[in-house]
């Protein structure tokens, strides 16, 4: 039953296109949109490019992606930053898909997925962001750099695609068959490409030196007797719509996987919007509309033969950095992206494996902020294993996992912390004792009456220490335990006060509760020793009234002086 006043308002979904607002940011400054979205779309195309090779489907399902979901997820997204399109996070979680299904079978798990961001927007799980914390997030990220630069490897080293699921072990091989036979040409492209673009960002932060380095990378190959692997030539324009991958029989061993893709496309497409809006201090995203984007991009690119697509925190980064003030940014770097492929595809398809797998290692390098992991190792030793944690199931595992093992071990912590929260502490009977007591008297009632304070949760995780702390009460004939700072008490804790009162009156010990909220006068109600207090009159509001009543009850016994 809904409170008066808290009705939560129905959920509308977003509107097809910008509103006023939006379209009011697309007037402000299109010249700066216009600038930035051309220099996205020069970093865009070599990751493009690579991811779509990486992922195994090809250079032109990477290019697709690019420009049919950024150009959607920009149309209908909650960011006026965000820029969306292949990412090297999804890229690890789709070379399983294809190898186990094909490439129709990752088709129709980007079709399901963009359907669970819809499903997920409509339910307002866009807020659910800010309950991931930042070891999970880094630890995350940190494996993710790791597996693509694995993943790269094969073209590193001029060498075929091991097929297996494992990129560790498939690294290893790698280097193995490498070693046995090496030609250092295809290494030298790779670790040149991406030193270049290294080194270039930070001399000039501003500038995108990947399409530079990768040109220059595919001049030398093509006009000096070196040799590299190069990619299949593109086709002219853009792939023609097609159905053909639909087939409703599939959807239920591709489930999995579909909830899979949605979840990482909603945690990087968020995770990335909150770092764009960090970069803006006037910017501020609407996590629901950017799933609800993310839905619409993911859920038609695949009939463009185009992979699932997430938000690039790398192509955002340098969005924002390039001046761009609203989403007309974004779309121009789609249209851009189809202006190249029209045009340019046979001069793209010349670019050597080699070089874009330099791109791609530079990406993963650049994915890691050390000066964020540094922080983080040094804080707590929870938050260093969480993170530690997260990278190597990313590694070992797979993304989604590793994510829910990163969550399960903080809420482990998490417990454990609250846990020490809860206090049992003895307090002095001077404050709860009404009228003219002698000293004498004073000293009676300490050496029979003995006051405790519950402070914190009394719930699962802390109860068996404080049953424990209890029932060592030396002996006494009288003990009032005052409830008032109690924050929380569930069915183990209210189970454990009931068998330490238990225990208690075993021995002779009269127990008084004070100070017992409402809210938790159900749970301990539950149980028959507690109920058993209440109906004898031994639960008061206060602490010196419990404390009056056990002195009434002891001069009753005699144990104190009429």
């Amino acid at each position: 039953m809904s409170r008066p006043g808290r009705t939560r308002p129905p959920f509308r979904l977003p509107s097809p296109l910008p509103g006023r607002t939006d379209l009011a940011a697309m007037r402000r400054a299109p010249g700066r949109d216009l600038l930035a979205g051309v220099t996205v779309a020069l970093v865009a195309l070599p990751l493009a490019l690579g991811f779509g090779i990486s992922s195994g489907l090809g250079a032109q399902a990477g290019i697709a992606t690019a420009i049919v979901a950024g150009f959607l997820a920009a149309l209908f997204g909650g960011s006026n930053l965000q820029v969306s399109g292949p990412t090297g996070a999804m890229t690890v979680v789709l070379v399983p898909i294809v190898a186990a299904h094909g490439p129709s079978g990752v088709l129709m798990v980007g079709l399901m997925a963009g359907l669970i961001l819809l499903a997920l927007a409509w339910a307002r799980g866009g807020r659910a962001m800010r309950y991931v914390p930042a070891p999970v997030i880094e630890g995350f990220t940190l494996g993710i750099a790791a597996v693509i630069a694995l993943q790269q490897l094969p073209f590193v080293l001029g060498l075929p695609q091991d097929g297996g699921h494992n990129v560790a072990a498939g690294a290893w091989r790698l280097v193995r068959d490498f070693a046995a036979d090496p030609d250092w040409t295809p290494p030298a492209i790779a670790l040149g490409t991406a030193a270049a673009m290294l080194l270039g960002a930070r001399w000039k932060p501003a500038v995108p030196f990947s399409l530079p380095a990768v040109a220059a990378a595919t001049a030398l190959v093509h006009l000096t007797p070196l040799s590299a692997p190069a990619i299949g030539a593109l086709p002219a324009g853009l792939p023609a719509p097609s159905a053909g991958f639909l087939d409703p029989a599939a959807a239920g061993p591709l489930l999995g996987a579909a909830v899979a893709v949605a979840a990482l496309a909603a945690l990087e497409s968020l995770l990335s919007a909150t770092v764009a809006d960090g970069m803006r201090v006037d910017e501020r995203h609407d996590p629901d509309r950017e799933l609800f984007g993310q839905g619409v991009a993911n859920l038609v690119v695949p009939f463009f033969g185009g992979v699932p697509a997430t938000a690039a925190i790398a192509r955002t980064a340098v969005n924002v950095r390039s001046g761009a003030v609203s989403r007309l940014a974004a779309m121009t770097h789609a249209v851009v992206l189809a202006a190249v492929v029209l045009a340019l595809a046979p001069l793209v398809s010349l670019v050597p494996l080699a070089a874009l797998g330099g791109v791609l290692l530079a990406t993963a390098v650049r994915m890691v902020e050390v000066g964020s992991v540094r922080v983080l190792m040094r804080s707590t030793r929870g938050d260093a294993a969480v993170l530690v944690l997260t990278a190597v199931a990313t590694v070992a595992l797979d993304l989604v996992t590793a994510v829910l093992v990163g969550m399960a071990v903080t809420a482990l912590l998490a417990l454990r912390a609250v846990a020490r929260g809860a206090r049992l502490d003895r307090v002095e009977l001077a404050e709860g004792l009404h009228g003219d007591h002698g000293a004498q008297e004073r000293a009676l009632l300490d050496e029979h009456i003995v006051a405790y304070r519950l402070d914190g949760p009394l719930f699962f995780a802390a109860a068996h220490r404080f049953l424990l702390e209890l029932t060592e009460v030396a002996d006494v004939s009288a003990v009032v335990l005052r409830m008032s700072h109690l924050s929380t008490v569930d069915a183990t804790g209210a189970m454990v006060l009931d068998d330490a009162v238990r225990r208690l009156e075993r021995r002779g010990i009269t127990v008084l509760l004070s100070g017992v909220r409402p809210d938790h006068e159900r749970a301990l109600r539950s149980r028959s020793a507690i109920e058993g207090l209440y109906a004898r009159g031994l639960v008061l509001d206060t602490t010196p009234q419990a404390i009056g009543r056990a002195h009434a009850l002891l001069r009753e016994r005699g144990t104190l002086p009429a």
